[in-house]
């Protein structure tokens, strides 16, 4: 899947993060949807990730990224919708294999555990990965 339509929110734990990451996509062509939040003030993640969830389940983005200090309460929050396979990533090959294995549609990222570089690597290789298919197909039909 090369991404060209993308949905993307955090909290406050990662809005500077989420702007860094909104420059990579643009710069790579990727249309993308803002869904906020955009400053400091605290906010609830659940809100966010249900924001992108819907995003992807009205198809208006094929994918999203969802940011927040940790990336664990926006992955759990986003995998409570059955057509989200969110995947919390620490690595450029984990955000590969999110892809090529389980053929994940949301990516979730630790503004608080990665550094910069290492959450753009990450953005780059989900956006740019494809879901490898074949006998990965059953398993992921198990969890819809």
């Amino acid at each position: 899947m090369t991404v060209k339509t993308l949905a993307i929110a955090s909290d406050h734990g990662g809005v500077e993060l989420k702007s860094a990451i909104i420059e990579l996509l643009k710069d790579r062509g990727v249309e993308v949807s803002d869904l906020g939040t955009n400053g400091s003030a605290s906010v609830d993640y659940p809100d966010f990730a249900q924001a992108v969830a819907k995003s992807i389940i009205d198809g208006s983005a094929e994918a999203g990224i969802l940011v927040c200090g940790s990336g664990i309460g926006m992955s759990i929050a986003a995998n409570r919708f059955p057509q989200v396979r969110a995947a919390l990533v620490h690595d450029r090959l984990s955000a590969e294999l999110c892809r090529q294995h389980n053929n994940a549609n949301v990516l979730c990222l630790g503004a608080r555990l990665l550094g910069e570089a290492t959450a753009l690597d990450c953005v780059d290789a989900f956006i740019s990965t494809e879901f490898e298919g074949g006998r990965h197909e059953g398993r992921i039909a198990k969890m819809s």
